[in-house]
């Protein structure tokens, strides 16, 4: 950034930031914002995976759920140290938030976030078993491929980077949750199944939230976002669909 370059100019032109030297107040509030929701996601991602963990039909998909618990736990700590360096209290945070609770499984809450935390409101609900949460897994880690393409692009450096390390070991949750369906489906759980996809589309869809055209300018301008929540969703729609079209399933209409 040269001198005659004000900081909005350079961050609506594509610039980075490496440190926090430079950053203003409305840039640490959304950036924060970005990665509290992403932290606190995980966590509760990562708690619910832990309770089902013993539900596996099989060594192999236990060593499986307990994998997504560990990386889901890592992901959240990559991050939370960044969120440290603005001075947040990292290990007050981790221990702060139930991140086990769960509303009832027929709570309409839409994108409603939790009373408790920042994470997503797809994080509120419950598994009902197995296979329902080898579903979940699914549509969620396609959903998280998309944001986190977003995400490693945005203007901070230090984050971006982290997101884009992260990227590949979330895509390998989604290769084990379909490696998992598939075995289900061979077990004669396809019913059962895409009775979960019918439960889980809506939920994870909405996850991308809606579009705010002003707040969405804003984040433009500072180099927090590239694609609307709108562009987000239909891609992961076309590729979730496509799918669950391969193992035999099809997406709610």
């Amino acid at each position: 950034m040269n001198d005659a370059m004000t900081l909005d100019t350079y961050l609506a032109s594509g610039g980075v930031l490496t440190n926090l030297s430079n950053v203003p107040p409305r840039y640490r509030a959304e950036l924060l914002k970005l990665m509290a929701t992403f932290v606190d996601s995980e966590l509760a991602g990562a708690a619910g995976f832990a309770d089902v963990i013993n539900l596996g039909p099989g060594i192999k998909e236990r060593i499986a759920a307990s994998k997504i618990v560990l990386e889901k736990t890592d992901h959240a700590d990559r991050v939370l140290n960044i969120m440290g360096e603005f001075g947040v209290d990292t290990d007050r945070y981790a221990n702060h938030h139930p991140w086990t609770a769960r509303l009832n499984r027929d709570a309409d809450i839409g994108a409603t976030r939790s009373e408790h935390d920042m994470r997503l409101a797809v994080f509120n609900y419950p598994f009902s078993g197995w296979s329902d949460a080898v579903i979940m897994n699914l549509l969620m880690s396609g959903a998280v491929a998309e944001q986190l393409a977003e995400y490693s692009t945005i203007s901070y450096q230090p984050l971006a980077e982290a997101f884009r390390a992260i990227a590949p070991i979330e895509a390998h949750h989604g290769e084990l949750a379909k490696e998992g369906a598939i075995k289900l489906i061979e077990q004669g759980e396809a019913e059962l199944m895409q009775a979960s996809v019918t439960y889980w589309w809506p939920r994870v869809a909405g996850s991308f939230g809606g579009d705010d055209d002003k707040r969405f300018a804003l984040l433009k301008s500072l180099g927090l976002r590239r694609n609307t929540s709108a562009s987000l969703r239909d891609r992961w729609h076309k590729t979730m669909a496509e799918t669950l079209k391969t193992l035999g399933m099809s997406a709610p209409s």
